[in-house]
């Protein structure tokens, strides 16, 4: 355990996947935590495991993200109990998979909510204090298809295209604020994430897959050591690196063909 007893860190998503293993962390790291997802039984359990196994003070907020009033809501939640958040993870998200032209536009929207508006909103109202403190981590969940273009996932990868770059940008803002921005990059992991995606049958997607465990330790080492940007696993470092050099039009072929 290090030396960061008292600092609190808050993860959206919390209850499952990668985020339910970066709050385990952050916990087995000296931190206090403030767990918020949906479901607010998951959300107990953990905090329960988590104060057991490490005696961290784990705080449980329940909130939907898809809501644009949440992240404010939190912020003021938090603020009134005294609780100031040291560390921000934006890892809450979801796929909507299917052809853009025949997809419900309600739900793309709501999908946008929770990958982009509510980031960005989080990111608004603590980083601020951070700033003013001298001292903060925001990690953000980004994609490999942050780099790509992905037809039947197009909202998604565009998505996460603007967390990439959102996260690099204010990294670069708050240059010698002693506030660190990283954008964590996996690929396909092991989550019922990918299991409610309807991808989960796509061989494609078996190439290099890794465990939620695996994502979430490469993603804190990365944030701790000050990157601005890491993508997760060797096989998909060289799926970003060919990306890199490939016409999009190519891309978007081999994309499409893959999923479709």
């Amino acid at each position: 355990m290090t030396d960061k007893k008292m600092k609190t860190a808050l993860i959206t998503g919390a209850s499952e996947g990668i985020g339910q293993e970066l709050s385990r962390i952050f916990a087995r790291e000296g931190y206090d935590v403030v767990l918020v997802a949906r479901n607010k039984e998951k959300l107990d359990k953990l905090g329960a495991e988590l104060t057991q196994s490490y005696g961290t003070e784990a705080t449980v907020v329940s909130k939907d993200l898809s809501v644009r009033t949440a992240p404010e809501e939190i912020f003021k939640e938090l603020e009134g109990k005294g609780v100031s958040v040291h560390t921000l993870v934006n890892n809450a998200g979801y796929t909507v998979y299917g052809a853009f032209a025949e997809a419900d536009f309600a739900d793309q929207e709501k999908m946008l909510d929770v990958l982009v508006y509510a980031p960005t909103r989080l990111t608004s109202v603590f980083v601020p204090g951070m700033v003013e403190r001298g001292e903060g981590q925001i990690l953000n969940l980004a994609s490999t298809g942050s780099y790509v273009p992905c037809p039947y996932e197009a909202v998604y990868a565009a998505s996460k295209a603007y967390v990439l770059f959102f996260s690099e940008a204010i990294s670069e803002e708050l240059a010698g604020s002693n506030v660190i921005v990283t954008a964590l990059c996996p690929g396909a992991t092991r989550t019922q994430f990918f299991e409610r995606s309807s991808t989960q049958n796509f061989r494609v997607f078996e190439i290099g897959m890794m465990s939620p465990e695996q994502v979430a330790e490469i993603g804190y080492r990365a944030l701790v050591a000050g990157k601005r940007s890491v993508v997760a696993g060797i096989m998909n470092k060289a799926l970003v690196g060919s990306a890199r050099v490939t016409p999009h039009r190519l891309l978007c072929k081999l994309v499409g063909s893959a999923i479709s």
